[in-house]
């Protein structure tokens, strides 16, 4: 399933607020540095779905807070 994602990085606490059924928005404690806020926001959507962090990729907007995430659930 393809969701859409606005990322809020460098945020205190790690949370996923769903909006509706194909939008959320995701916050991570990571910067937006070396993509480490966008590993960040993969592993946080996993544990959100419960499956495994392998099964959460990002196809869309890398450089963006506006991201399209693949989801194999």
């Amino acid at each position: 399933m393809r969701i859409s994602v606005k990322a809020k990085p460098k945020s205190k606490i790690e949370k996923v607020e769903r909006i509706d059924e194909h939008h959320f928005i995701v916050f991570v404690k990571e910067p937006p540095e070396d993509g480490r806020a966008n590993y960040a926001v993969e592993r946080v959507l996993a544990g959100y779905f419960g499956i495994s962090g392998s099964r959460v990729r990002i196809t869309s907007g890398l450089s963006s807070r506006q991201k399209i995430v693949e989801v194999d659930a």
